[in-house]
């Protein structure tokens, strides 16, 4: 842990201009053109660690988490882990008050090493292994969330093989349409995840998990996409969601006590994007969905791009600055599609600054590009840097904290940046960068 501190030196006093803007981090300032966050310089991270990286503002990410536990007091909140998840995030949550969803054994044995009390983790996923299954039941997770008929009775098997009646949710796919990329999008009826409302699936997987003894139905999950920022799709599907649950009441005679309505809320990547509702103003929709209920059950939310997001800069240095008469100015970055595969999988949109310096020169679009040998690798099309943009410049890239450091990889052999969490001036490696060793260890020959 390295300690940096701003402020004054030599008698000089520095004034730290805050960047008021939603898709930078709470923290983030500018002393003396430099990009500041947490209290930490870009120039001395980027001469300690290297780049690129990942800078994690602590302060944001748990201000951010704490406001949705804030927003449900009287629920549950499991952050989704698959934004990004890490031992010292882990921790963090379970220090303030929040719950945590996984969905593979990798994740589930990450959330346990950053502290995460098992009665506290949800295990998803579509295709659970039952080496997965028996794990989850031994280690005492809060519930399994079902996801097809297999699983009903892969599931029966091991908790009978154990010995205990496991906590189990049912996944509903309520037939809602939501407004994002169709990659992300969970809702539908073509969605591979859960049992289809419309079809008359769940009501059978309902009565499927009822008839079995070693299986506890503690409640029904939806999750209807992500990056939603419209409140309407979540307000359907919740309606939709708490007339089913009340209809399996009464069908079964039973008590369903929790109702799970996912995650998905939005951010904004680019200033231009609009500011996604709060987190106040989701649970408040939600919540009058679910007024009609003669008992209403345990409200559970699963955030996670809206807690990690806006907490992450991704932190590169330029090497190269290639102009093409009629075609256009390429700058490369030292990462690329290895670091962050969103905009190649799916067209996400993001915004660049200079992070060492700020100029005077006027702004031109350039096409913001990585080192990887596929045409594809371009994180960006037509973003305005200005005209004096240069090799060796530092590129900081906002909103970079979700499904970044999740979905990196290894391509061209390169190595997988760190993540750096920063607060108070102090630096704290939540995840190392990879070595050349940690590569040629996994070769047998």
């Amino acid at each position: 842990m390295l300690f940096y501190r701003f402020g004054q030196h030599a008698g000089t006093v520095f004034t730290m201009t805050v960047v008021i803007d939603k898709v930078w981090p709470r923290t983030a300032g500018r002393i003396d053109g430099e990009l500041v966050l947490g209290g930490v310089g870009v120039r001395a991270l980027a001469a300690e660690y290297g780049t690129p990286a990942y800078v994690l503002d602590e302060e944001d990410f748990r201000g951010r988490a704490r406001a949705w536990r804030d927003a449900l007091p009287d629920g549950e909140v499991h952050y989704g882990g698959k934004a990004f998840l890490c031992p010292l995030i882990a921790t963090w949550l379970a220090e303030d008050g929040l719950s945590l969803d996984v969905c593979t054994g990798g994740e589930l044995a990450v959330a346990l090493a950053g502290g995460m009390p098992a009665e506290r983790i949800t295990f998803h996923g579509n295709n659970k292994s039952v080496a997965e299954l028996r794990r989850a039941v031994a280690t005492g997770v809060n519930a399994v969330v079902l996801d097809s008929f297999i699983e009903i009775e892969r599931l029966a098997e091991v908790a009978r093989e154990a010995g205990v009646r496991q906590r189990v949710m049912i996944r509903v796919t309520p037939g809602v349409d939501a407004h994002t990329h169709e990659f992300i999008a969970t809702g539908g009826e073509r969605s591979k995840f859960g049992f289809s409302l419309g079809l008359g699936l769940a009501a059978e997987a309902v009565a499927a998990v009822a008839a079995e003894p070693y299986l506890d139905l503690v409640g029904l999950h939806s999750h209807i996409g992500s990056q939603l920022v419209d409140l309407a799709g979540f307000a359907q599907a919740a309606a939709r969601m708490a007339a089913f649950l009340a209809e399996c009441e009464a069908r079964h005679g039973i008590r369903i006590p929790k109702l799970d309505l996912g995650g998905g809320l939005g951010i904004a990547y680019r200033a231009e994007d609009p500011a996604p509702p709060t987190p106040a103003e989701l649970v408040a929709v939600l919540r009058d969905a679910l007024a009609g209920l003669a008992a209403p059950p345990v409200l559970a939310v699963e955030p996670g791009r809206s807690i990690a997001g806006p907490t992450t800069v991704a932190l590169y240095e330029i090497g190269t600055v290639k102009e093409i008469p009629g075609v256009g100015v390429y700058v490369s970055v030292d990462g690329g599609m290895s670091d962050n595969p969103r905009p190649a999988m799916y067209g996400a949109a993001y915004t660049a600054a200079l992070a060492n310096r700020v100029s005077d020169a006027p702004a031109r679009p350039v096409n913001l590009v990585g080192k990887h040998c596929e045409s594809g690798d371009i994180l960006g099309w037509d973003m305005p840097l200005p005209a004096d943009t240069r090799p060796g410049d530092l590129l900081a890239i906002p909103a970079s904290g979700a499904y970044q450091r999740s979905m990196a990889n290894n391509y061209n052999h390169v190595l997988r940046p760190p993540v750096l969490a920063v607060r108070g001036g102090r630096v704290t490696v939540a995840v190392r960068r990879e070595t050349e060793d940690d590569l040629l260890r996994l070769y047998t020959s």
